[in-house]
């Protein structure tokens, strides 16, 4: 289940988390170790061996909230939540995970969860002891959840089960404050509906930004001067401009690795763009996935002040929706 972004929701029916930066991933608990998939569907279960005692740790919760002994059909448990890097201010650290998002060595996966560990932050439950609980309200979700959440927290673990929030606009101020993404406003009464991006979740922002696939990039003083970046359109892409701003050496390196496998003769563009961007214009597949921070869009819908935030490889071209 996804969230649409709009503004904050107010009133009793609401309840509000924390958007957390991170990678979202579905753990399926049948005893023993957790299975681990990403939003995409593909197994991320290696990556991630810290994780690997989430089963147990789930199963002494059930047998505490009394719930070791229900009936349902097989399944066992499954949870939605967020993997993120918490740096040493608490804070989710995108950057830091990328080190960890594409690991599939189980040798440097290990030593990764030594160096840079990540948490499991658990926000939803979809069936509990093979019980299916995607027709249950939210509000009847998360108290499952926090009857599970003394076990299933730390010290037990790398993971938890964050806490849920009554006041919205308390809750974006203090996000803004501490330095976190934004906040997800969700309907009590709603139940889980798989793949669907849905209004009974509201993510707000506490800057303006939007994800773009790349078309191509022009050369500056440096291999890459600025991204070329659009929105899907039908069979190609709608340009919204160039982003020249916020590629550090590093993030070149990471978007050459990617892009430069893709290069193509053609424009991936539905119409002409300026002169100025086409004339140099290295033209890409468009298969890469960019977050970019904006001040506004223009008459035109180009972006004003475009600075790249970062690479969204979690993200496939048809989710980019501004």
């Amino acid at each position: 289940m996804l969230a649409t972004a709009g503004a904050l929701p107010v009133g009793p029916g609401w309840a509000y988390e924390l958007k957390w930066d991170g990678v979202r991933a579905l753990a399926v608990c049948d005893g023993g170790a957790p299975r681990l998939y990403a939003r995409g569907g593909s197994e991320i279960t290696m990556a991630y061996p810290e994780l690997a005692g989430l089963g147990a740790g789930l199963g002494a919760g059930l047998a505490a909230a009394g719930l070791s002994a229900a009936a349902g059909e097989p399944g066992g448990t499954v949870l939605d939540g967020e993997v993120v890097v918490l740096d040493a201010d608490g804070r989710p650290s995108f950057p830091a995970l990328a080190e960890r998002m594409h690991v599939r060595d189980a040798v440097k996966a290990a030593a990764l969860a030594v160096t840079v560990p990540v948490t499991y932050l658990i926000f939803d439950v979809l069936r509990l002891n093979g019980v299916d609980q995607l027709g249950t309200a939210y509000a009847r979700r998360r108290a499952l959840l926090h009857e599970l959440a003394g076990a299933l927290a730390p010290p037990h673990g790398r993971w938890l089960v964050p806490p849920s929030f009554d006041d919205g606009p308390a809750t974006l101020v203090a996000c803004a404050e501490h330095g976190l993404e934004g906040v997800v406003a969700k309907r009590l009464v709603a139940p889980y509906r798989p793949g669907t991006r849905s209004p009974d979740w509201v993510k707000v922002k506490n800057e303006q930004t939007a994800d773009y696939v790349v078309g191509g990039w022009r050369p500056g003083a440096r291999t890459i001067g600025a991204l070329l970046v659009g929105v899907p359109g039908g069979d190609a892409l709608v340009y919204r401009g160039r982003v020249g701003s916020g590629i550090s050496a590093a993030a070149e390196r990471d978007l050459l690795a990617a892009l430069r496998p893709l290069v193509t003769p053609t424009s991936p563009f539905a119409a002409s763009i300026p002169r100025e961007d086409a004339r140099t214009a290295i033209w890409v597949r468009p298969e890469v996935v960019v977050e970019v921070r904006f001040g506004e869009r223009t008459r035109d819908d180009r972006l004003r002040f475009p600075r790249l935030l970062r690479l969204r490889p979690d993200k496939t071209p048809q989710e980019c929706q501004e």
